[in-house]
């Protein structure tokens, strides 16, 4: 089973999001709603993997949400649950236009 997989499998029993993902998600110029995470986990693909984060393995996800805007999901499946660690709307400061390439620094 491919690590995607693993990640959707993990959320279909339950998604824990952390508080900087909920602080993340709150930000006052770009609400992210559950929804939309959800969206991003479910019909998104990987855009870069962390097999070795101290968090466990995780991988951030890119998706679009059903409005168009471009979300970022920072997810690590566990056995139980998948933990949201952090759903961000991409900037053009760090990320090229397609917003799954970081910009160069």
């Amino acid at each position: 089973m491919d690590f995607l997989e693993l990640i959707r499998q993990a959320a279909r029993k339950r998604i824990i999001y952390t508080l900087h993902a909920v602080d993340e998600m709150n930000a006052e110029d770009e609400v992210i709603s559950t929804q939309e995470a959800r969206q991003v986990i479910f019909r998104g693909e990987i855009i870069e993997d962390y097999p070795e984060d101290k968090r466990g393995h995780s991988s951030l996800l890119f998706g679009v949400s059903k409005t168009k805007r471009p979300i970022h999901v920072l997810c690590a499946p566990k056995e139980e649950y998948l933990a949201v660690v952090t759903a961000y709307v991409p900037s053009l400061d760090k990320w090229e236009s397609d917003f799954k390439t970081r910009r160069k620094r």
